[in-house]
């Protein structure tokens, strides 16, 4: 089992940053990947960001250039930083994380979601 903790949501304007925490415990060892989706009102889940074990990271179109995406391995976190900001970027976003199973299958796990607003 793996648990999930994000923070640091807010309101911003246009232009802004934000950075977004992760913090997991439980079967750490087990995770595989790790990322950022989010859910804007009315709209589907969207992939903002991955990290995988390897350090390797993938990023949605939308957020190409602006969003990074890293890691704390001691202290079990990754972050989502967000520059430039703009209104559509308002949505809850969700840290996820893949972990494999003693049977060798692949379990995905979701925090609870920090809401992130971009207006004037």
């Amino acid at each position: 089992q793996v648990q999930l903790v994000e923070s640091g949501g807010g309101l911003v304007q246009p232009g802004e940053s934000l950075r977004l925490s992760c913090l997991a415990s439980g079967n750490i060892s087990s995770i595989t990947s790790m990322g950022w989706s989010r859910q804007a009102p009315g709209k589907q889940l969207e992939v903002v960001a991955v990290i995988t074990r390897s350090g390797k990271t993938i990023f949605g179109a939308p957020m190409q250039g602006r969003f990074t995406v890293s890691r704390d391995i001691v202290q079990n976190t990754i972050y989502l930083q967000m520059n430039s900001l703009k209104p559509e970027d308002t949505a809850v976003y969700y840290c996820a994380a893949s972990a494999l199973t003693e049977a060798g299958a692949e379990d995905n796990y979701w925090g609870r979601g920090t809401q992130v607003t971009v207006s004037s």
